[in-house]
């Protein structure tokens, strides 16, 4: 559904240039969720602008429901208003909600629907069906200062929505919210991907926004994407940098001559004890040093660390044990060759 390819946007002013995005390969399934996550300055904001043209790319190309956005950008009167056309489908939720404090919540759901040349009726038809859709059907008449920060969030996903876009895209859209109406503004962006089959491009910097309702997510990095798969790849890939994030544990070994293990539990695995039957095949002792569990997409998903008396060589055995209940092994604070054997027996 979107697919960008050697995306680069260069900035250029007073004799300087800052590189944003440095050749970004990206591919958004329709009907999914996809989280792309990393630190202010990552190049996150300015990869969602240009994936509708709100920034113009330096190079690569964008292209959404099979349609080459970069390739009308910039062509004469018709490509403009192909272009137009083709943004109509794009729906944009803000972070500050970029309401306008002079015309009610009505107004500003209609706002999209009179620049497309909709007439009255239909967008008062369309704006207070699009209201009962993100629960605010009674604060039609209100304006934004009445609002709650979510209800305000709410009104700018219901203004998103008025050109019935196929695809949602949303900067940074919970991060000015309290983490009790930050669920609810996720609940209701899951909500209306599975109601809609909206596909739903999301930037954030906050893992539990990915872990809420993401099916895919890449990282990105100084204007790169370093990592990018579903939730559950990544958690499957040895050393995933997303799922340390996701799910991090933490725990320090208690001596030198100890094993310490990453344990990466997934559906049905989350729920059978494998480490007590671990402990008792082999009759060792195993310290449990952390632990995290939660739900992603309906799948129960848990990482845990562990200890094991002796070295990596005296433990081939129990390891390959749990990689045999299916369990995502990674070995902790090995380097050089050891390192190289350990990764190369986890594949």
């Amino acid at each position: 559904m979107i697919t960008t390819s050697g995306l680069t946007k260069v900035y250029r002013g007073r004799g300087r240039e800052v590189t944003a995005l440095d050749g970004v390969d990206l591919h958004v399934r329709e009907g999914e969720v996809y989280g792309v996550i990393g630190q202010s300055g990552a190049g996150k904001s300015s990869l969602i602008r240009c994936v509708n043209l709100l920034e113009r790319p330096t190079s690569g190309t964008v292209t959404v429901a099979g349609q080459d956005l970069t390739a009308l950008a910039g062509r004469g009167p018709r490509a403009g208003r192909e272009l137009r056309r083709a943004r109509s489908r794009i729906g944009m939720v803000f972070q500050h909600f970029n309401l306008l404090s002079t015309r009610t919540v009505q107004d500003n759901v209609e706002l999209p629907l009179e620049i497309l040349g909709t007439s009255g009726k239909e967008r008062s038809r369309k704006a207070l069906e699009l209201l009962d859709l993100v629960g605010l059907a009674d604060k039609a008449r209100a304006y934004p200062a009445q609002l709650s920060g979510g209800q305000k969030q709410r009104v700018g996903i219901a203004r998103a929505l008025a050109g019935d876009p196929e695809v949602l895209l949303s900067d940074e859209a919970t991060s000015a919210l309290d983490p009790e109406t930050t669920r609810s503004i996720l609940t209701l962006l899951r909500d209306l991907n599975r109601q809609l089959g909206l596909t739903v491009l999301l930037i954030t910097h906050e893992m539990d926004v990915v872990k809420s309702i993401c099916d895919s997510a890449a990282l990105m990095e100084k204007g790169r994407v370093v990592e990018s798969g579903t939730v559950s790849e990544l958690l499957a890939t040895p050393g995933s940098e997303l799922a340390s994030a996701l799910f991090p544990v933490t725990g320090e070994t208690s001596g030198a001559d100890r094993t310490v293990l990453d344990v990466t539990f997934q559906g049905e695995a989350a729920t059978r004890p494998v480490i007590s039957q671990l402990s008792r095949t082999y009759n060792i002792d195993i310290s449990i040093l952390g632990a995290a569990i939660d739900t992603v997409g309906g799948l129960q998903i848990g990482r845990m660390r562990i200890e094991l008396p002796g070295r990596y060589e005296d433990n081939v055995v129990p390891i390959g044990f749990l990689r045999e209940q299916g369990l995502q092994i990674d070995v902790v604070g090995r380097t050089g060759p050891e390192a190289v054997l350990a990764k190369e027996a986890a594949k």
